[in-house]
């Protein structure tokens, strides 16, 4: 796994960002380390807020700041050369520089290039482990759970967080396992799943969430969807590779199409629980779903009581929304530990 070498507080970079989904890592990390966040640089043209406070580098560098972390993507994963200046006057003013781009950081001249004038550092999240190996299917001790989605923005990042949260609330022996360069600032280390070559998805999950002791469990972020043609491999690979006791279904209400791919439409949910359930046997035979998290923001009231309680018809499963109401009514069906 990745260990980076992380250099908090942070300033969170989001430039431009038009859609709440352009800045989900600022938003995450505003959510899950508010501590640990000292405010947000925005363009005067950006139409999100992470609810921070605004500030520039040389505010932020006061406020006691030391890396500014990228928290703002693109559809295609790349870095804007508009936001290239703002980085270079970051490490230029002695910020670490943090992101997860499929552009490697250190790649860009200008960003290079300044960091070696400043001594300040490029942190790059996407970085492979240093040994890959083929999955050996080998049986591990210990407890996983894995979140999957309906689509590749779902939730499972948030929902494997509230889930987290509410077992240790619950006592129960249980780590978090970062699959993303989000969930790696977040828990500190993990891998970006993604940047993982085909042939080494399921070996790298393995490693993952390694054999534990039988009464701990790991809750792991999911990465991709199974339902989506673009990021299924990834799915799968991460599957194959936790070998997941128990899955959660990530959801958003009245969500019908899948993102990015013209004529994809979402299934219904037993279908799509069964979908899920047809991977996970050759690897995990005894997976079963626990519960549904349903992402119902733009909802209220009798509205989203109704969606909750209409996907709890549909499947015959526990669904609750993890950020508006929490995780614990999703473990009412996790499976007992060996103690």
């Amino acid at each position: 796994m990745i260990d980076p070498d992380l250099e908090a507080p942070y300033l969170l970079f989001l430039g431009d960002a038009a859609r709440a989904q352009d800045a989900g890592t600022a938003a995450a990390l505003a959510r899950w380390r508010p501590e640990e966040c000292v405010g947000q640089l925005r363009y005067a043209n950006a139409r999100v807020d992470c609810g921070l406070p605004d500030m520039d580098i040389g505010q932020a560098r006061r406020a006691g700041a030391r890396s500014l972390v990228i928290g703002v993507t693109t559809p295609d994963g790349t870095l804007k050369t508009d936001w290239e200046s703002t980085l270079v006057d970051a490490l230029a003013a002695g910020l670490d520089v943090v992101g997860g781009p499929h552009t490697p950081l250190e790649s860009i001249p200008r960003l290079a290039n300044a960091a070696y004038r400043s001594g300040s550092r490029l942190v790059d999240l996407r970085r492979l482990p240093e040994e890959l190996a083929v999955a050996d299917g080998r049986p591990r001790s210990g407890r996983r759970l894995l979140t999957v989605g309906t689509q590749r923005d779902a939730g499972p990042l948030d929902t494997a967080l509230a889930l987290h949260q509410a077992l240790r609330q619950g006592g129960v022996d249980a780590r978090f396992r970062a699959s993303s360069p989000t969930g790696m600032l977040i828990a500190g280390r993990g891998v970006a799943l993604d940047s993982v070559p085909a042939e080494y998805l399921a070996g790298v999950a393995e490693q993952l969430c390694p054999a534990n002791d039988p009464d701990h469990w790991d809750i792991v972020e999911g990465q991709g969807s199974l339902l989506h043609p673009a990021s299924a491999a990834i799915t799968l690979g991460l599957m194959h590779g936790v070998r997941p006791d128990a899955l959660v279904l990530c959801h958003q209400a009245g969500r019908t199409r899948l993102d990015g791919w013209p004529g994809g439409a979402i299934p219904p949910l037993n279908e799509c629980i069964e979908r899920h359930l047809q991977a996970a046997k050759p690897s995990s035979p005894a997976a079963h779903f626990i519960g549904i998290a349903l992402d119902t923001t733009g909802l209220a009231g009798d509205a989203r009581r109704t969606a909750l309680a209409a996907v709890e018809n549909e499947t015959n499963l526990p669904c609750a929304d993890p950020l508006a109401d929490g995780a614990e009514a999703l473990l009412a069906w996790l499976p007992a530990t060996t103690a």
